[in-house]
This record gives C-alpha cells, sequence and structure tokens, in this order.
C-alpha cells in the first residue's frame, strides 16, 4: 500500500508565462518541481530562481515541469501582480508561475496548505501526484538533479487522493514566517 501523500492542490489568483491556470491534476504522469518564492527574498534570487531556471532548460525534453510559485508573506504592498511581471521580464524567466492567492491574513493559501516554513522552498511532486520532497533554503543543484532523474525513472503509478486533503525573517539564503 502507498502512504505517501498527495499534493494539495495549489490555489492561485493569477499565472504568468502560461496561457491557462496549471493545475496538478493537468501534471499528472510528469514530475513536478515547485519553488516558492518571493521578488524581495535574498535566497530566492540569487539561488532558488536561478536553480528554477537551470532546471526548465536542462529538462525542458523529459517529462519535468517546473512551476514558480510566488507566495508572499511580507511586504505584500510591494509585491503585486504589476511588480511580479517587471521582475520576471527583468529576470527572464520563462518558466510558468502561479501567485498564491490571499488568505486576508498574511500566509497566502497554498502555503498555508503544504505547511511551508519559508521561500526559498523547493518540492518535488512525482509522476503520480504524490509529495517526494520539500526542502526551505538553499539545495545544490546536483543533489536536486540527482533527485528529478530518480523520480523520471520511477513508474507512473495510479493513487487513490486518500491524503489528499511572527514574520520578516530573511537572511541571505532564505525568508521564514516565523
Amino acid at each position: 500500500m502507498n502512504t505517501l501523500p498527495i499534493a494539495p492542490e495549489w490555489k492561485t489568483s493569477a499565472w504568468l508565462n502560461a496561457d491557462v491556470p496549471i493545475t496538478l491534476k493537468d501534471l499528472r504522469g510528469k514530475v513536478v518541481v515547485l519553488h516558492t518564492f518571493q521578488m524581495l527574498c535574498p535566497g530566492c534570487v540569487s539561488h532558488g530562481l536561478p536553480q528554477a531556471s537551470k532546471i526548465h532548460k536542462v529538462f525542458r525534453d523529459d517529462d519535468v515541469e517546473v512551476i514558480g510559485l510566488h507566495t508572499v508573506f511580507e511586504h505584500h504592498q510591494a509585491m503585486q501582480l504589476d511588480s511580479l511581471k517587471a521582475f520576471i521580464h527583468e529576470y527572464r524567466l520563462s518558466f510558468p508561475i502561479g501567485v498564491d492567492a490571499p488568505s486576508g491574513g498574511d500566509i497566502p493559501l497554498t502555503m498555508a496548505e503544504y505547511g511551508l516554513p519559508g521561500t526559498p522552498t523547493l518540492i518535488l511532486i512525482d509522476k503520480s501526484g504524490q509529495l517526494r520532497f520539500s526542502h526551505h533554503g538553499i539545495i545544490d543543484d546536483m543533489v536536486v538533479a540527482k533527485m528529478i532523474t530518480d523520480l523520471l525513472h520511477e513508474e507512473f503509478r495510479s493513487v487513490t487522493p486518500q491524503a489528499e486533503d511572527s514574520f520578516n525573517n530573511c537572511d541571505d539564503e532564505k525568508c521564514s514566517t516565523g
């Protein structure tokens, strides 16, 4: 019996670099690399987003989908959609980027659903839609490439979705919710 949790569907208010909203259900059969970030997070800008861009380029012809998720838990007024559009253009980010839907509080909906401690966070979801890895902070590119390659070599399995169901702490590597 497979007991790995099914990745919850992300909740977004907008999509950039995508013609239509992207759902996890649409991506079944592919390895999903989800990079959560904020524009004003030093570790996101210096490492997380460049890493996501490299993965997008290297695994472009494989069954890998790189998704960015702009998940804002601080400096909300500075990180609006128009600013994000300019940021994506200036940094030449070409992979799809969703905007984590606001909750009415500081923590957006997907960030809360996934229990993310901050940004950058790298999440790997296998071809069957199961959460396989989550890491907050910086992680070596080669380690991530090995994990993606391992997931690519696994067989797709149909799974039952039984498991579906204080701020401003930044340093050079990451921003945390507490």
